[in-house]
């Protein structure tokens, strides 16, 4: 079955008419501290890209592997936005700010290789991550008039989506899981096994899942998602796909089809409708 933009759609949504974004680093106190022999204060940081036009919705996005995006200022949205980096400009003709998510700072830890040393699914299916979160989206609320949220996560970013979904509850107007992961990491399976036999019906609001039929990943296989989608799954086909299978350049993360997704993902927030095939 595949839906097509019918003309009404398409006129909903005028993609040529030229905006921008702002990035404004977000810094918000947490309520607990950390540290051994001293202690400071938990800080949650986030980068909010905020469009030139007047937005009352907010897309929260957490990046794929090592899931840590590290952010120190507001230049260092880009890097952290998997497919969605080069196609902020649609995201903000559409009046959709996107806030670039991070690990607290006690989860903080990365070491060389882009391997993760915390924020795992432990911390990530807390209710710790959701007041974390909560947090971001209170001074999005007062400071910046967002009363629209919505959730994605790409790849190992969608532990947290999955877990965000299902602890904010209806706190949020819906989720996004693109390139799922559904499979552990062998070598470390504190990163993914909480979602394994994750319960996708257990969320309360609208989800909408992205994935390329193709992936090749080990850790986020089509089939799996495929097979507990219920007509919330838009399949990416075609493209192209180089470099490591799980890495930002191949069909995992929809090569070759970053526009055509990251358009898909736009109707999506904008009408609740759902482009079932993209790349065809």
């Amino acid at each position: 079955m595949k839906w097509l933009f019918s003309i009404c759609a398409l006129a909903c949504f005028n993609f040529a008419t030229a905006q921008t974004m702002t990035p404004i680093l977000i810094e918000a106190d947490v309520g607990r501290e950390s540290g051994v022999f001293s202690k400071s204060p938990v800080v949650q940081r986030a980068i909010l890209l905020k469009p030139s036009i007047p937005s009352d919705t907010a897309l929260l996005f957490y990046r794929g592997w090592s899931g840590i995006a590290n952010i120190k200022t507001e230049h260092d949205w880009k890097r952290n936005l998997n497919y969605l980096q080069n196609n902020t400009d649609l995201f903000a003709q559409a009046g959709i700010a996107i806030v670039v998510m991070d690990c607290p700072s006690d989860e903080n830890k990365i070491a060389p290789g882009n391997t993760p040393l915390a924020c795992n699914d432990d911390y990530r299916s807390s209710t710790k991550h959701a007041n974390d979160v909560r947090k971001i989206m209170a001074v999005l609320k007062e400071k910046y008039g967002i009363t629209k949220f919505f959730v994605m996560g790409h790849s190992y970013g969608t532990i947290s989506s999955k877990w965000l979904a299902k602890n904010l509850g209806n706190e949020i107007q819906g989720s996004v899981h693109s390139a799922a992961m559904t499979h552990a990491n062998s070598r470390n399976r504190a990163y993914g096994y909480s979602v394994e036999s994750f319960d996708m019906g257990a969320l309360k609001a609208s989800a909408l899942n992205v994935h390329h039929q193709d992936d090749q990943c080990v850790h986020t296989p089509y089939a799996t998602v495929a097979a507990y989608s219920k007509n919330n799954l838009v399949t990416v086909k075609g493209g192209e796909g180089t470099g490591d299978v799980c890495g930002g350049t191949h069909l995992h993360s929809m090569g070759g089809r970053e526009e055509a997704t990251s358009r898909a993902v736009i109707q999506w927030i904008k009408t609740g409708q759902v482009q079932f095939i993209v790349g065809e």
